[in-house]
Order: structure tokens, then sequence, then C-alpha cells
């Protein structure tokens, strides 16, 4: 029996009931890896120790009740992992090992799963292309695209079947923008939901997973967020507390148990109001045809579902942009704030130069920023529960050294990509993308839902009753 592929719920039930050893599970996928990741340069490190780890995982007393027991999974290196030198993407970062793991790889290795791989992602997560000096992360579907960015390793490495889940995350859209690229699902937390990276651009980022499918969402995310009650949210769009059977519970030291069901059971009906933006960039901001299609067909796809649903024609406000902009210069400044410049990137010397400048002028989006998040995010949202948006507003850019170009070439780059990621970490809210659709060009088309703060169950729900009309479709060659 082949386990690549497999979800992630699935490979844990098989391992927890003695089907497949933890250690056969974490070696196939390994060899995916070797097979296919040449091709599309997901990884920067490759953890062989991690067979020695499934092994010992094995035999851990408390297997049967790990709810990811042997999940490969693979971690964005800009996370601590023990052991592992956390480059970020940069040969300006210190080649030091991480002396522990960060709390969410902590979390994840508690709850069973192997970690079997750094991924590579754009210097310090600066920009939404999937290039660096470890290489270029290409898109599955069509390696001369990008991955998007900057989770770009851990939404290739998902998308081509080298691990069923995978971690990074999102500060101004870069989990929801690799993933729709690639044709995943992902979500990024609201603010305090999960414990998030060192770094966290002034708590614009959250960590968050990546999977493909809604029901692997919810559990890693319940992982993630030691909330149980997340695990099955993909069922109703509510928190579900977990039901005795037999799995004592990881995420708190309590005797509770839980036991993930059947990812194959459908979603159930529930109703929100559900309203949709095809075209919510200002003027001047075009959205391809075919995203705004993709918009207005899973507003359709929950009018069927019993939701009610409404259109809105209205734009984000003008002022929000700059602003957005602004901040991402600003904090690009900071990250890059005591490494030696000789040995970062043209890219990134000129962000934040860009980023310091416009600090010192006090142009650094906060006005902005708070403007959005006290009131006219809510204003946006009007009486609606959820909006349903575009991630992209064009197909991924050919893959290329970015890196390697000046300011004014990637900000109008990354602006025409992928503006519509942006405004929801400026106010904190979660936000999920689901892919829905195959374009022209025959790359994915992912669209995204966004709820006000506590929102994540109503997300999960909706990526579940979406990608029960619209399944997941794997790229060429990558069944």
């Amino acid at each position: 029996m082949l386990w690549a592929g497999r979800t992630a719920i699935e490979i844990a039930a098989a391992v927890r009931h003695g089907d497949v050893s933890a250690t056969t599970v974490v070696e196939e996928h390994l060899h995916v890896i070797s097979a296919r990741d040449p091709q599309i340069g997901a990884f920067r490190l490759v953890r062989q120790q991690a067979v020695e780890e499934a092994q010992a995982l094995g035999k851990r007393r408390d297997l049967a009740e790990l709810p990811l027991a042997g999940v490969p999974v693979a971690v964005k290196d800009n996370l601590e992992v023990a052991g592992e030198a956390m480059r970020g993407g940069s040969a300006g970062t210190a080649d030091v090992p991480a002396p522990e793991d960060h709390e969410t790889v902590a979390r994840l290795r508690a709850a069973g799963a192997v970690i079997v791989g750094l991924t590579n992602l754009p210097e310090l997560g600066l920009a939404a292309f999937g290039d660096s000096a470890y290489g270029i992360v290409r898109n599955p579907w069509n390696p001369s695209r990008t991955a998007g960015g900057s989770s770009s390793g851990s939404a290739a490495a998902v998308a081509a079947g080298m691990v069923p889940i995978a971690l990074g995350n999102d500060g101004l859209g870069s989990l929801r923008i690799p993933a729709a690229a690639c044709g995943v699902l992902a979500i990024k937390p609201g603010t305090g939901l999960v414990p998030p990276p060192a770094d966290d651009w002034d708590r614009l980022t959250e960590n968050g997973p990546l999977a493909t499918s809604a029901s692997d969402l919810a559990l890693v995310l319940s992982v993630l967020a030691a909330d149980p009650a997340l695990a099955e949210a993909w069922r109703g769009g509510q928190r579900v507390e977990p039901r005795p059977s037999m799995l004592r519970s990881v995420w708190a030291d309590d005797d509770e148990v839980w036991e993930p069901q059947p990812p194959q059971d459908s979603p159930e009906p529930f109703d929100l109001r559900v309203a949709y933006v095809a075209q919510p960039l200002p003027v001047g901001l075009p959205v391809d045809r075919e995203f705004q299609a993709a918009v207005r067909a899973a507003a359709e796809t929950l009018r069927v579902a019993g939701h009610t649903v409404v259109e809105r024609t209205h734009r984000l406000p003008a002022w929000l942009g700059p602003a957005t902009i602004a901040t991402w210069l600003v904090r690009s400044a900071a990250s890059a704030e005591g490494l030696d410049r000789r040995r970062l990137e043209h890219r990134t010397r000129s962000l934040a130069r860009a980023g310091r400048a416009l600090a010192a002028l006090r142009l650094d989006g906060v006005r902005g920023r708070e403007r959005w998040s006290a009131y006219g995010a809510d204003q946006w949202l009007g009486d609606a529960d959820v909006l349903v948006l575009p991630v992209l507003s064009t197909i991924p850019p050919r893959a290329e050294r970015m890196g390697d170009r000046g300011f004014l070439r990637n900000v109008v780059a990354n602006v025409r990509f992928a503006p519509a990621a942006g405004p929801w970490n400026m106010c904190g809210w979660p936000a999920v993308t689901v892919p829905i659709a195959t374009h022209s060009s025959a790359l994915p088309i992912g669209v995204q839902i966004v709820a006000p703060p506590g929102g994540e169950p109503h997300l999960l729900g909706l990526a579940a009753q979406l990608q029960a009309a619209h399944p997941l479709v794997r790229p060429p060659g990558y069944h």
C-alpha cells in the first residue's frame, strides 16, 4: 500500500491502528521527495534523521493516542527546528543549529508528527515569489511558473504530494498566496490563536497549516492552537467539544480523549450570511476575469449549500493599499536589521532601504493599519458573516531570480500578483484559501474566505463545503 498522497488523517489512523509503521510512512515520503523535489526545489534541507525519529515514535507508549501519529510534515525554514539551522531563505543568517523547537513545531511533534524537512522561501519572507540563495521554488502545475510566496516550498511540497501537510506563516498573504498558486488549502489564523514566529512583523504574521483537505486543515490547526474543539469544525462550521473515544487529548494536560472522524464524511449544513466581491481592488488594479468567475462560482456553491449569499460591488479603500505597502517596507527593514548587508540580496537591501526612509518620514502605515483594524474592516464587512474574495489577481508569474532585481520591479510585481491578501493581516482577521477551479492556463484557481476574529470554525466549514463541490485536483504527474 502506498502512503504518499494520502491525507494526514488517513495516515495517522493507519499508524495508530498498527496497519503501517511510522517508519514505513516516513521512508516512503523521503523517497518521493528525492524523486520529485529536484524538479520543484521545495526543500532547503531534507532530514534523513526523520527515519530514526519515526522509529522512536513507534516505541512511544501513547502511539495509539496521537492525532498525527507518523504523519510527515514539512516546516518553513523561518521556524526553529531543534538541531537544524534556521536560514530564512538568506545567506546572511547564521548557520547555527536551533537549540529547541518553535512552539508550533513542538506541538506537532507532541501530536506524533515527524519533521521530514525545511522548506524554501524568499529571503526573510519578504516577497510573493519563491526564489532565494537556495534556489527557485517552482510550481508543480507548471515548473516554469513560481510557486508563490513566501511559504513557497511548503505549498509546493503539499501540492506535489511530497508531504500531506506543511507548516508555514502569513505576514501579508504568505500562506494564502502560494496555496492558491499551487492548488492546496491554507488557513491564516486570527491574531492570538496560534503561537506566532519570533519575528512576527509587529503582530502581522501568523503561523498556520497547508493541506489537501479541509479535515486535515482543521486537525492540524487544532494541534497548533492547542484547541481540540477546532478539529471537527470543518463539519458544521462551529467548534465541537471532543467526544469520549480512544484517544487522549494531546492539546491539554487532562484526561479528555478524541478520535478524528473519517475525512470522507460530508460536511453538515449550516447557515451564514455570505458576501462575495469578485473585484475588490481599487481602480487601476485589475483581477483576472477567470478569477472573478471563480469567486462567483464559489458564492453560488455556498448558496446551494444553504447560505444566504449577497453580492457586493464596493472596492477596498484606496488609502489601504499605500498603508499596506508602507507596512511591508518598514517591516522589511526591521527584518534585515542586524544582518550583514553584503550577504543580502539586492531585493532585500532595496526594500529595507525604502522601509528605513519611510520610517524616518513617519510614513510607516501605522495610522492606516489602526484605522482599518479599528473600524474600516468591520464597515467593509457590513452585515455579512464572511467575505468571499479572490486571492490572486493574475496567474503566477514566471519562476525567475527576482532577488537579483531592484526595488521598483519587485514592488510592482508583488502588487500586481496578490494585492487582495494583505488587508486581512492589517486587521488580524482569519482567512482561508480553497482551490475550486482550473484556469485556462492549466494553473489552479483558489478563492479566499475572510471572517472577523474568532471566525476560524466558519472558515473551516465553508472550506469543506466548497471542497465537497469542487474536489481537489492534483498537478499532472503528481498523483
